[in-house]
């Protein structure tokens, strides 16, 4: 079994790869919901959704969210009236938050109704949340953002929430700190850590260190589960030469302190991972990654190329045999 600790386009981009090449009965996703909100009344998992779209082959291919061939009449009615539409939820996606929040009301787990979601999308694959409780990523901003003309502008010092910064702000602005919000009383939800002790390999994706993959590890029990599994975990840097293919995860690591390279995720990792899976263009840097008592494999991570996720995927399990 193959379990993989996950954020958003990253990590469904890597969980895509390994079933090229792995049954999906195999696989388990644990999935990030530091991101989920509360909008218009409906309880939205925008990583959940990520993972079970794109699996689905129902991803957006030109942003890597939402739903191809979506539309947006709902969108437009909440505009017409004055209405937040910052967010945008196509009228399709609609539909799953609705389905959620409706289950949700009548008293069932955020695991059960994402297991019902995901069969309904004809998956096999195991998805979890990495918890059931109310957990939420918060971000400090470093600097005034008074220029913009839709919303009110913020100072530095104000914290708010991961998708004000990430969507309504379009990650432009400098922060200094990030909080989860809840993360001291969350309980891994049913079956995360199971997943993770009962693994024969543990994938940390390529996904945003300090946003997708830290909320997680702050859920009590998840970063000691991995930690007592270390020599099964294998992590795929996000960071290729330097820089993030998507997202702000460069500059947070940055703005954080970290260093923006495979030697700042090393640095993040060292601690529960064993192995570090990173890209042809950082290859000088495999000595100073194994400097940090990792293995280090060397391969294409630019899953864009024709044959570069089945190849990646493949060096992925060989980190496992290790």
């Amino acid at each position: 079994m193959i379990t993989v600790i996950a954020g958003g386009v990253g990590a469904a981009r890597m969980l895509r790869a390994l079933l090229q090449v792995i049954d999906s009965s195999e696989v388990t996703a644990i999935v990030n919901v530091g991101d989920d909100l509360e909008l218009h009344g409906l309880h939205i998992s925008p990583d959940l959704d990520t993972v079970t779209y794109t699996l689905a082959d129902a991803i957006n291919p030109e942003t890597g969210w939402g739903l191809v061939n979506e539309s947006w009449q709902a969108r437009s009615m909440l505009e017409q009236y004055g209405g937040v539409s910052w967010f945008g939820l196509g009228d399709r996606d609609l539909g799953t938050h609705l389905y959620r929040t409706q289950r949700i009301s009548e008293g069932a787990d955020l695991t059960t109704v994402t297991a019902e979601i995901v069969a309904a999308w004809g998956l096999e694959l195991n998805v979890l949340p990495a918890t059931c409780d109310r957990l939420r990523t918060m971000v400090t901003l470093a600097a005034d953002d008074p220029s913009s003309t839709d919303f009110k502008g913020l100072t530095a010092g104000t914290e708010i929430s991961f998708q004000e910064y990430f969507v309504q702000r379009h990650h432009s602005v400098p922060v200094s700190a990030v909080r989860f919000d809840g993360a001291e009383s969350c309980s891994p939800a049913t079956g995360v850590i199971d997943a993770i002790n009962e693994a024969d390999l543990i994938v940390i994706a390529p996904s945003n260190p300090i946003v997708s993959i830290a909320p997680v590890l702050a859920i009590p029990g998840i970063r000691d589960a991995l930690i007592s599994r270390r020599n099964a975990v294998t992590a795929v840097s996000p960071i290729i030469a330097g820089a993030a293919l998507k997202g702000p995860a460069d500059r947070m690591m940055s703005e954080l302190g970290h260093d923006a390279s495979v030697l700042g995720v090393a640095g993040l990792y060292k601690e529960f991972v064993s192995t570090l899976v990173i890209d042809t263009q950082d290859s000088q840097h495999k000595s100073a990654v194994e400097r940090f008592g990792l293995r280090c494999i060397v391969a294409e991570t630019v899953m864009s190329k024709p044959g570069v996720s089945e190849s990646l995927a493949h060096a992925v399990l060989a980190g496992g045999n290790s």
